[in-house]
């Protein structure tokens, strides 16, 4: 019933387009947690806010996402209440495609950027069967979760000609932390984005699996995080580039690294 009515006032938020401060004690002891999950070469991040309401930011390559989810969430739990692809590559999409197919989604966000590959097509057909809410992600949304938890879209591209550029980026703001999404944006978005925005966050997910593309010493600075999460695996590209750990180190950025490290959890 309790989660009934999170995802009904949720709900409301979006449609109105406006915050929403659920009631509650003055001093709230939910959980909540924030898992960068270990999926291999791709993004995947996981948000749960009392155990009962829950997020999931990208995929992954391949279904690894199912297991990590069956260990996170109670096995009667078939419900999640958004998925967020940031972009259709498949190191994004593949695993929420295994998602829509295993549980029961409320609502979907993404940029409504179309790529054409088997993978994608078959995420319009999965998500228009699912008949969940469907919102084209835009700047200056902001998303109201409960226990005021936001994610506030500052990016999202659609006709960008490199279809990593057209990733969602945005600050996810759970109670004191301030976490920056990046996508896999190149340095040319983070040099925009580096002159219009105060981009100061406590915890950067580094852009494009740490990639010599991304991560503009300009981006990085105006960021100034005090944690780099980097999600990538074994893979034949050579993420994360050494100039990029190098620049991160020399700016006493401490660094976290799915490969190494496995799933990556804050809990706040």
């Amino acid at each position: 019933m309790k989660k009934a009515l999170f995802v009904f006032l949720f709900l409301l938020v979006i449609l109105a387009g406006l915050s929403w401060t659920a009631a509650r004690p003055e001093e709230s002891k939910a959980k909540i947690e924030l898992i960068f999950f270990d999926v291999g070469q791709g993004d995947s991040i996981y948000l749960e806010i009392d155990k009962n309401f829950q997020v999931l930011i990208d995929g992954g390559p391949d279904d690894a996402v199912l297991e990590k989810l069956g260990k996170e969430m109670p096995f009667y739990d078939k419900d999640i209440e958004m998925i967020v692809l940031t972009h259709p590559d498949s190191d994004h999409l593949f695993g929420l495609l295994e998602v829509l197919r295993n549980y029961n989604v409320k609502n979907v966000l993404w940029t409504g950027a179309e790529k054409e590959t088997g993978d994608f097509l078959e995420w319009k057909k999965l998500i228009k069967e699912e008949k969940a809410n469907i919102f084209l992600a835009r700047p200056g949304q902001k998303i109201i979760f409960p226990e005021d938890i936001y994610f506030e879209i500052i990016r999202a591209g659609k006709d960008e000609k490199e279809i990593n550029d057209t990733s969602i980026v945005g600050f996810l703001k759970a109670k004191d932390a301030i976490l920056l999404l990046a996508g896999d944006i190149s340095q040319k978005i983070e040099k925009q984005l580096a002159q219009d925005f105060d981009l100061k966050a406590d915890i950067l997910k580094i852009a494009h699996h740490g990639s010599k593309t991304s991560s503009c010493p300009e981006f990085i600075e105006e960021v100034s995080p005090s944690e780099a999460v980097i999600s990538v695996g074994d893979n034949k590209w050579g993420h994360p580039a050494e100039e990029i750990l190098q620049m991160l180190e020399n700016l006493g950025i401490n660094v976290l690294i799915t490969k190494n490290l496995g799933d990556i959890k804050y809990n706040f």
